[in-house]
């Protein structure tokens, strides 16, 4: 009696096991059915640990569906392990082998996605989504090979410890930045059965005139609810939001959730209550994500209509206030049998948008869209960086520059989205410098004239402290020249390299005044000749780009000796040197027509001017280094002197050659 009792007792324990386990199943089933992928997972998850290693069936079912469930919670390693075991199981819905495909390719394991991709098609030949993966496949390893130039940051300071996603900047200043996240705003707030996050709220950043952005701050008013707020664009004059809520109980698993689209208008820093937009006749239909057109005409958005090409297409209608036109498709060319989400526009008109049905790097791709003169788009992936093998959606620019924020799961474990910066490197570079005489006194108000080898031609003025600024092309050679009334002109040469970083160069102009004697530094002579020693030639080198650079002007070159020797011997040995130095020009070019030479001997002792005395502190400014002068000084400091009256000079003597 006791052995049967105990029989009774194991087959009642087995029994209930087992409708334990099946019922475990069916309500993971019901949670998938419901959207509630977070707790759908976890409960696939206890099932399968029941089931025995026999129960393959049930075993393929749980891991196919919990892989599902992790695809659609963007985490691609889980769900490409549990694809793995359905089909370990003998799954025999194919469908996991394109779901397989799918998450291989997100986890960036092209050559594997591609033998995924393939088995699936062997039985669907015709499958764009598949026969899109494949191609993907093949292209990325090219595609890496050209990256885009776009420098891509987590933008650390707007991102919280839960998801954040789908940016919008509010027009016209963009000093204003919409985030939608999943921050908990209340300390009783649970999480989302369909996600495992707390609901979406909108928080906002601002940014200051330093150009940084403040911490996310919850937007306090009715355009947040008890609800799901999702994806955001502002009208044209940035008064009216457009929004997606999702109205659902996230703790009730017998509620259907209600995709829906809300406006709110901007009064000062008030937003009014939300009112619904009836785009369609049909509460079943998904409308979310929308976009307002540059003109305000349309309002673009995300549906499950019937008519589409498969998962979720992006439509538009004509707005009027509330009154919508029917529905149209934006056609072949954008939507595909995947999903394509989060529509924007920039302020020029260019149209953006995420798919996972277009060849991609993995998951969600953003894309460009262009129309076409005869209907249709051209459409272009944004490439890396901006895009890589995660989701990469929900883009918003500063207006027409080549910079704003988009959103990402790029490398994030949990799956949850983080808002990124990026930015298009400036090609332009900036040239800056300072405008000077050649006694280190600031020029103003010379004009700077630039020149390229790809047609450029502008010119811009020094300041008032001789300062000039000037943003220019990258990848180009310049000519430049600094001019100022009274003045010499002064050129310069550089190549502005194509870098990714910004970078400045920096062009100082030291002009030559018309009408005084300027000193030829470095000018050297064997002593008691006038042979110039070769240590002269980069001096002379400055003299002949003056020449050049001024081809008008006549000069004069003027040699001067110290005190030491008769006056004869000097004038003769200053009349050589001067002579010297204009043949060595004419041989480097110089038409000697515009050369004079004149040997001064001992007779002009130098003028010590403001540079001078700087340089030799024992030397008065105004004075006159005459042979008296000089004998005051100590015999070391009359060394110095004589060398200073040993010198040669050029002054322009004319303006005029060969203008007339």
């Amino acid at each position: 009696m006791r052995v049967k009792y105990h029989l009774v007792l194991l087959l009642l324990v087995f029994l209930l096991s087992g409708c334990t386990v099946g019922m475990m199943l069916s309500k993971a089933d019901k949670q998938f059915s419901y959207g509630e992928f977070n707790a759908a997972a976890v409960q696939y998850g206890k099932a399968y640990k029941r089931l025995k290693s026999s129960e393959k069936k049930e075993r393929a079912h749980a891991s196919f569906f919990r892989g599902e469930c992790y695809r659609k919670l963007n985490q691609p390693l889980k769900a490409e392990s549990e694809y793995k075991k359905a089909l370990r199981y003998n799954l025999t819905n194919d469908t996991v082998n394109l779901r397989l495909a799918q998450t291989l390719h997100k986890n960036a394991k092209y050559a594997e996605a591609a033998n995924a991709y393939q088995a699936y098609l062997n039985f669907h030949p015709e499958d764009t989504l598949a026969l899109n993966g494949l191609s993907s496949c093949h292209l990325v390893a090219t595609w890496q090979k050209s990256p885009t130039k776009y420098i891509v940051k987590k933008a650390t300071v707007l991102n919280s410890k839960k998801g954040d996603y789908a940016p919008v900047l509010m027009p016209d200043t963009y000093m204003s930045l919409f985030i939608t996240s999943s921050a908990k705003s209340k300390k009783d707030q649970k999480p989302s059965n369909i996600t495992g996050l707390p609901d979406n709220d909108f928080w906002m950043s601002k940014q200051d005139v330093n150009g940084n952005w403040s911490k996310p701050e919850f937007v306090e008013g009715p355009i947040n609810s008890e609800f799901d707020e999702g994806a955001a664009s502002f009208s044209p004059d940035g008064k009216t939001l457009f929004f997606t809520r999702c109205i659902t109980k996230s703790d009730s698993i017998q509620a259907l959730s209600k995709v829906e689209i809300f406006r709110s208008i901007r009064t000062g820093a008030e937003w009014s209550t939300p009112e619904k937009m009836n785009i369609f006749r049909d509460s079943t239909v998904l409308f979310a994500h929308p976009a307002v057109s540059p003109d305000g005409k349309y309002l673009y958005f995300v549906s499950d209509l019937k008519g589409g090409y498969g998962g979720k297409d992006i439509w538009r209608s004509e707005m009027q206030e509330t009154t919508f036109g029917p529905p149209e498709n934006l056609g072949p060319d954008i939507n595909t049998a995947g999903d394509e989400m989060f529509p924007y526009f920039r302020s020029n008109g260019e149209f953006y948008f995420s798919s996972d049905g277009l060849p991609g790097f993995g998951g969600l791709d953003l894309f460009k869209a262009t129309p076409k003169e005869g209907g249709g788009y051209n459409v272009e992936n944004l490439m890396q960086q901006i895009n890589s093998n995660g989701d990469d959606f929900g883009i918003t620019f500063f207006g027409k520059q080549d910079k704003g924020f988009f959103s990402s799961n790029r490398k994030e474990p949990k799956g949850w989205d983080k808002i990124y910066s990026f930015e298009l490197p400036s090609h332009l570079v900036e040239v800056k410098g300072t405008v000077s005489d050649r006694f280190g006194e600031v020029v103003p108000d010379a004009v700077i004239r630039i020149v390229n080898d790809k047609g450029l031609n502008i010119k811009t003025r020094a300041d008032k402290n001789g300062k000039y600024s000037v943003k220019v092309d990258k990848d180009a050679d310049y000519a430049m020249l600094g001019t100022c009334r009274s003045y010499l002109n002064n050129s310069a040469r550089f190549y502005a390299l194509n870098k990714e970083a910004d970078t400045t160069y920096v062009q100082d102009f030291i002009l030559t005044p018309l009408h005084r004697a300027i000193r030829i530094e470095n000018i050297f002579f064997e002593f008691g000749k006038w042979d110039l020693k070769a240590e002269s030639y980069p001096a002379l080198a400055e003299l002949i780009k003056i020449l050049q650079d001024n081809p008008h002007i006549v000069v004069e070159i003027g040699a001067h000796t110290d005190r030491i020797g008769t006056d004869e011997v000097n004038d003769y040995i200053s009349g050589k040197r001067a002579e010297s130095v204009v043949e060595y020009l004419a041989q480097q070019g110089i038409d000697k027509a515009r050369l004079e030479s004149h040997g001064y001997g001992k007779n002009q002792p130098a003028l010590v001017d403001s540079y001078m005395q700087d340089k030799y502190r024992f030397l008065p400014e105004g004075t006159n280094l005459t042979e008296g002068f000089i004998q005051t000084l100590p015999a070391d400091q009359q060394v110095v002197a004589d060398q200073i009256n040993r010198r040669c000079e050029f002054k322009v003597l004319k303006t005029t050659y060969k203008l007339f």
